[in-house]
């Protein structure tokens, strides 16, 4: 208590010393809060039930590929990964449902897209409507073909013409009833019976079915559907049926908060220790005269340590609650980048800010002990001895960590460049880049003694200022690699983060461009009608209908596009290094040499796999080709996917040199959402879209800039005794900026080569696994975009506390520092 109590007294008169440590650990909190919520919605997140909110009981497919996995010690395990598309179930269990006692009618659906002047609509049977259930405000529910009621929200009225574009091509509608409702998230509009069947295109198949039971009643739909495939679902589970996106965007928040979340934390707890270490550092004189009045080292590592719980709780606790506010600000902009749905809730639980408090007053207890360590042992004598004059001696504890951290950065660089698929890489990127900026704070010192001795030319001949600066820098090694440290790590990350995005983007772009033989492209929803009536056009030599989707071999997923065979090899060239894509059909597939690589199969071999909606299919191996990050893992028979995807309009490539795009265009001007792209814009729009990464990560690149400004603060903060010796001693208040600005550049230039070495030896083998090149793509702007805030950032942090220093006098500082 008594120990409590001094560390209480300690930081009360040493604010703005523990202003660094405090501000660090509130946005690690912070950040790790925000990222346990992501994860938490991921792992609990629920979805009302809209559409199916009218049906107790909703009877539809199992959305996941299942695998039982026997050990070697003879357990069995049980794994699950979900599907792309929706599982559609027999029609035929309508009626055993309704055989089934206890329940009271059953009313089955199909669900189709239908896209109308307003955007993307779901297309429905009239007969289901009492899933939600929807009752009509005017008109008359549709009888003819031709008919269709849409709901409150289109402002449609009765009797007018409607023009929709279907699965089976644009067609245009009279509109025979309005509803009542509208659904808060989905446009619905109701065909007639077998009109919708036929717009769906799954004959003898149904999307789901709605169970009512009697009243009182309790059907075993379980047992009805027993041996079938399809299961039930109730209460929110519903909604995971009816929004399968939402499902899908719980997969990716796992990932996503799982991954940001450990990053996170690894950079909190090195920018954390850092700044502790810092911390410590500058209160050696304070140190010292306490061991010279017989402190001892286990009092000493207390009063540190209760020091850094201290700051730690009162810091974790703000930075918790502020993270519960980064957590909302974060799904906003998933949602608004289409990353996750809108009606997919945040979970807000006490949870992510407990373990965010756990975490950041562990990180900083560690941190403290781990750097008080040598402090408190260190005796009396040689505390105040090294209070005046700091050794340049390395403890031989940190030198031995840092020859292993730097080991361990050479095999996680090695693994990762072996690693050729985007799931496995991406949290191994991160983390060996965090292993070498480790290897450089444990070895700062050494590396910043180094980087002193060459730069002691240049600077020394900028006369007063520079000689200044290299004598600074020669005996203050130390605080110059505390320095370094979260340059090095800003650059290091903001550098990794950006071109991995950039080297995958242009690897499959220059694929794409390579392989791209198509004189346009169509895109993005184009029915198969428009394909077929392309085709007949004087001056077209070829249309190939493109849909992607990804499918599971195993419970791995590959990357997939259905292509039509015919007159392929003239719209596009996968690099085909053995077999021929004139065999693709219906029971065979293309396969890349990666993928092949991972399947371990070649041509004339047999796959067996799971397509989008969970369909089994055998598949031989027709080809292998190299173009696999432009085109896909696997390339499969439009024939077959097809029916098998929820949305058949996909992208066409056509092979038109005697069309100009006015005429192209008007050829397809009945398809509104036919947009026509020439080679060119073709390739340019295929870069992949990195926003969601880039905001997720972003948070750790500024969480590492504060904790530049914090760093860069607190050392400069330090110094005001220092700059005021200089001050009497005649040197001018200009002067003494520029040695700061000389030192500030000098930190820079240090950390700049080793961030930027760590980057490159990390997107090497990154490259190298995933794209077969050694070579990562950099684009020089960029780069500069890196380095001008990073240096603006640095000079800032620098400048300001130095010139609040210089405004007090000189006298004043020695006397107040005394």
């Amino acid at each position: 208590m008594a120990v409590l109590t001094l560390a209480l007294k300690t930081l009360r008169h040493r604010k703005a010393a523990f202003a660094g440590a405090f501000v660090t650990l509130l946005c690690a909190a912070a950040l790790v809060t925000a990222c346990g919520m992501l994860l938490e919605t991921g792992l609990r997140g629920r979805v009302a039930p809209e559409r199916y909110a009218g049906a107790p009981v909703l009877v539809a497919g199992d959305q996941y590929v299942h695998r039982t996995i026997h050990k070697s010690s003879g357990k069995t395990k049980h794994k699950a990964k979900p599907i792309a598309e929706r599982a559609w179930i027999p029609a035929s269990l309508t009626q055993r449902l309704r055989r089934t006692p206890g329940v009271r009618e059953v009313v089955a659906e199909v669900t189709f897209p239908v896209g109308t002047k307003n955007g993307q609509a779901q297309g429905h049977g009239w007969d289901s409507a009492a899933l939600t259930p929807f009752t009509l405000a005017v008109g008359r529910a549709p009888k003819a073909a031709d008919e269709v009621v849409v709901d409150a929200g289109s402002g449609a009225r009765v009797g007018t013409r409607f023009d929709v574009l279907t699965p089976v091509g644009p067609a245009a509608y009279r509109v025979a009833g309005v509803t009542r409702q509208a659904l808060p998230s989905q446009d619905t509009l109701f065909f007639a019976p077998a009109e919708a069947r036929r717009l769906a295109g799954r004959p003898g198949r149904v999307s789901a079915i709605g169970v009512f039971p009697t009243p009182g009643g309790r059907p075993d739909v379980a047992a009805a559907l027993r041996g079938t495939g399809a299961l039930q679902y109730t209460g929110d589970d519903r909604g995971a049926v009816e929004f399968l996106d939402a499902e899908q965007a719980r997969v990716k928040l796992v990932s996503l908060g799982g991954a940001l979340g450990g990053t996170s934390l690894l950079v909190a707890i090195l920018v954390v220790a850092g700044t502790f270490a810092l911390s410590i550092q500058q209160r050696q004189r304070e140190i010292a005269l306490l061991r010279a009045v017989a402190a001892t080292p286990k009092q000493m590592r207390r009063l540190l340590g209760g020091e850094a719980l201290v700051t730690a709780v009162v810091a974790g606790l703000a930075g918790s609650a502020a993270g519960i506010g980064l957590g909302f600000w974060l799904r906003s902009r998933f949602v608004a980048l289409g990353a996750v749905p809108e009606h997919l809730r945040l979970v807000v639980s006490p949870f992510p800010a407990f373990a965010a408090l756990l975490a950041t007053v562990l990180a900083a207890w560690v941190a403290a002990r781990i750097s008080s360590r040598r402090a408190a042992r260190v005796r009396p004598v040689e505390a105040l001895g090294e209070a005046a004059l700091p050794t340049a001696r390395l403890p031989w504890p940190r030198l031995v960590a840092g020859l292993l951290a730097t080991a361990a950065g050479v095999v996680l660089t090695l693994v990762l460049s072996t690693l050729s698929t985007e799931a496995a890489s991406s949290p191994v990127t991160m983390l060996t880049a965090l292993v070498w900026t480790v290897a450089v704070s444990l070895l700062g010192p050494l590396l910043a003694r180094a980087a002193v001795a060459l730069l002691a030319l240049p600077l020394r001949a900028s006369r007063v200022g520079g000689y200044l600066a290299a004598a600074n820098l020669r005996v203050a090694s130390r605080r110059l690699a505390s320095v370094i440290t979260p340059l090095c790590l800003l650059v290091a990350m903001a550098c990794t983060i950006l071109f991995v995005q950039t080297t995958m983007g242009h690897a499959a772009q220059r694929e794409i461009a390579a392989g791209s033989r198509a004189d346009y492209v169509l895109g993005p929803r184009v029915p198969g009608s428009a394909a077929r009536s392309l085709r007949e056009q004087p001056g077209v030599e070829a249309v190939t209908e493109v849909l992607h989707t990804s499918v599971r071999v195993g419970l791995t997923k590959y990357g997939a596009q259905a292509v039509t065979v015919e007159g392929l090899t003239r719209t596009t060239d996968l690099g085909v290094v053995a077999g021929s894509l004139r065999d693709l059909g219906t029971h065979s597939m293309a396969v890349s040499e990666n993928a092949a690589g991972r399947l371990g199969v070649s041509v004339g071999d047999t796959v067996r796999l799971t397509l989008g909606d969970g369909t089994p299919a055998t598949l031989n191996v027709a080809a292998l080709y190299t173009r696999g990050l432009g085109y896909g893992d696997l390339t499969l028979s439009h024939a077959l996917v097809a029916p098998h995807v929820d949305n058949p309009m996909g992208t066409l490539y056509v092979a038109a040199p005697r069309l100009t795009r006015a005429e192209l265009s008007a050829l397809v001007r009945a398809v509104p959402s036919a947009t026509v792209m020439d080679r060119a814009e073709a390739v340019t729009a295929s870069a992949p879209d990195a926003e969601v990464n880039y905001v997720a990560m972003g948070l750790i690149i500024a969480f590492t800039a504060i904790a530049v400004i914090n760093t860069l603060g607190m050392s400069t903060s330090d110094r005001s005794r220092e700059l005021a010796l200089l001050r009497l001693v005649g040197t001018t208040r200009r002067q003494v900026l520029r040695v700061l600005r000389l030192e500030a550049f000098a930190a820079l230039a240090v950390a700049t080569v080793l961030g930027t070495g760590i980057a490159l030896v990390t997107l090497t083998a990154f490259a190298t696994g995933m794209t077969g090149s050694p070579t990562p793509y950099i684009p020089p702007l960029t780069y500069l975009g890196v380095l001008a805030p990073t240096a603006a950032l640095a000079l800032a942090a620098t400048a300001l506390p130095a010139r609040l220093a210089l405004r007090r006098h000189p006298a004043e500082v020695i006397g107040a520092r005394q």
